[in-house]
């Protein structure tokens, strides 16, 4: 490893590390605001949706797979019900073809949304004109909406019912940001609905 490389490794863990700490400020008060809720959500019987692209669409599928599975082979608990929008390619190219790609979550959250349902939208700029018209639409179909953005929140934040902001303009950071509150959103989740006692 040159003095390069390990400059840029110094840099990138460093720039992490100082966004996690400005989190703790800027960000705790509405994670526990979506854990509220999340938990509210499942305790009355319903579910988490979630879409997101790119990285967010990973991200999406990440955070359902650990709500379905769980945290912590140390935390066994049953399953509660999360479903990423972002995994069966045959809905997302027909939805695509046939309506738009900017339609393409709208679509499934009118198949599948449920009043008193959560949408998460995940976007890294909050500009993401499928995310858009996702929270739009599940408004209006009276789920509750949760915004994972960056920056300054762009046009998502106001049309969300809460949001977390993660305070950078760096989509990398944004993405890290956003797996870090998630894990810390489903750990709260899992503590408030079954401790760490459930078998």
């Amino acid at each position: 490893m040159n003095n390069s490389e390990r400059d840029i490794i110094t840099s990138s863990l460093g720039a992490s590390a100082e966004l996690k700490k400005k989190m703790i400020d800027s960000c705790s008060e509405d994670i526990i605001k979506a854990v509220d809720l999340i938990v509210s959500c499942f305790k009355k019987g319903n579910k988490l949706l979630l879409c997101g692209n790119g990285g967010s669409a990973a991200d999406a599928q990440h955070i359902a797979t650990e709500f379905v599975i769980r945290l912590s082979r140390e935390r066994p608990r049953p399953a509660l019900p999360a479903i990423a929008l972002t995994t069966d390619t045959s809905y997302l190219t027909a939805g695509s073809n046939d309506f738009g790609y900017e339609n393409v979550f709208s679509r499934a959250i009118e198949a599948l949304g449920k009043e008193n349902d959560i949408l998460v939208g995940i976007s890294t700029s909050g500009n993401s004109p499928n995310i858009i018209r996702a929270v739009q639409l599940a408004n209006d179909q009276k789920l509750v909406t949760v915004g994972l953005l960056g920056g300054n929140g762009g046009t998502i934040h106001p049309l969300c019912t809460h949001s977390i902001i993660i305070p950078s303009s760096d989509t990398q950071r944004i993405q890290e940001g956003h797996i870090t509150a998630a894990h810390i959103i489903c750990q709260l989740v899992e503590e408030r609905m079954f401790g760490f006692t459930v078998m």
